[in-house]
């Protein structure tokens, strides 16, 4: 069952060259974790944001983003706030910013329930006390009296995952959830998010600019590029026969996180601003592959190719050319 579904999702601000987004389609199935993965400023944020009807000020939207069949795209206040306390919560990248530092941990956990669905002072916080023995929180009830300085990174980052599981929803999105954290707790908060959504059935979207860390916990990825979805594959393929170049240069340039280290080659250039717009293929002007006279025309559209879909004017024939180094040795098929 399909929770989340954009259809030719546009986002576009006044005075902008380009689109923020630029007719994203993109699917969440229930029990499935999807990563969306790109360089900063590619629209992942935003694309994330969408899924909770949350639009930059002053912005066009046009096409279709559902949640669990509610299309939030002109909806009223109801229908969003059904969404927002019931099917969808997000977890976001710096826990210290989510919580309010002069509220005790136990009244960020146990508002919601009692002032949205209705719950008693008493049953609010034994359910908060249940949700931080799930995320691994050890003497919870202790917890519930603490404040927002009193605990770690790691610790705030799964008080927040709590609070984002105290209304059961059935889709999680989590923005860039470990990328304050230091590694080894980063390693601890993905196994908690994996735990979770395996057992309750979730449905997942990573927003990352890490494509190996999104490579370790997805089913499958979509890699975005200026507003546009360039590539989408599941996860074993992509890795294995990645066909569109920024794909390959993604993976060419990130270390891996196990087996040797290959030598990196850095994408040249810099990603395309919200002030620049071109006519072609947006990754034309750092694409090695370019063709002067046809990718710089139009823009390309995503097509089917094998298990994956592609928006590359040279797929079929660069076939396989632009496959970054050894990735089959890299990741192992999932």
């Amino acid at each position: 069952m399909t929770l989340l579904a954009y259809d030719a999702l546009s986002v576009t601000l006044p005075a902008m060259a380009r689109p923020i987004l630029d007719g994203i389609d993109l699917r969440v199935r229930a029990g499935e974790v999807v990563a969306l993965v790109g360089e900063s400023g590619s629209g992942k944020s935003v694309t994330a944001r969408a899924a909770l009807g949350l639009f930059p000020d002053g912005a066009e939207v046009g096409g279709r983003v559902r949640v669990d069949g509610t299309d939030l795209v002109g909806a009223d206040a109801a229908s969003l706030r059904e969404v927002r306390t019931a099917k969808a919560a997000m977890i976001y990248q710096d826990p210290r910013a989510a919580i309010n530092p002069v509220r005790r941990v136990g009244d960020f956990l146990t508002e919601p329930l009692r002032l949205v669905h209705g719950w008693s002072k008493a049953r609010a916080a034994a359910r908060a006390v249940d949700l931080l023995g799930a995320v691994g929180l050890p003497d919870p009830a202790r917890h519930m009296n603490q404040y927002p300085h009193e605990l770690s990174g790691g610790m705030l980052q799964r008080v927040v995952i709590a609070a984002a599981l105290t209304a059961e929803p059935r889709l999680l999105l989590c923005d860039e959830p470990t990328t304050a954290l230091d590694v080894s707790t980063q390693a601890e908060i993905l196994a908690i998010l994996g735990r979770l959504q395996r057992e309750r059935g979730l449905g997942l979207l990573l927003i990352t600019h890490d494509i190996e860390l999104a490579a370790a916990v997805s089913d499958r990825i979509y890699v975005m590029y200026a507003g546009r979805i360039v590539e989408t594959a599941p996860v074993g393929e992509l890795f294995a026969s990645p066909r569109h170049p920024y794909t390959a240069g993604l993976l060419g340039s990130s270390p891996p996180l196990d087996g040797p280290l290959d030598r990196l080659v850095p994408i040249p250039g810099a990603p395309m601003g919200l002030l620049e717009s071109a006519p072609g293929c947006s990754f034309a002007p750092r694409c090695r592959f370019a063709e002067p006279g046809r990718c710089d025309q139009a823009p390309p559209v995503l097509r089917r190719h094998g298990p994956a879909e592609v928006a590359c004017h040279r797929t079929a024939e660069l076939a396989g050319a632009s496959a970054a180094p050894s990735p089959a040795s890299r990741q192992e098929d999932r």
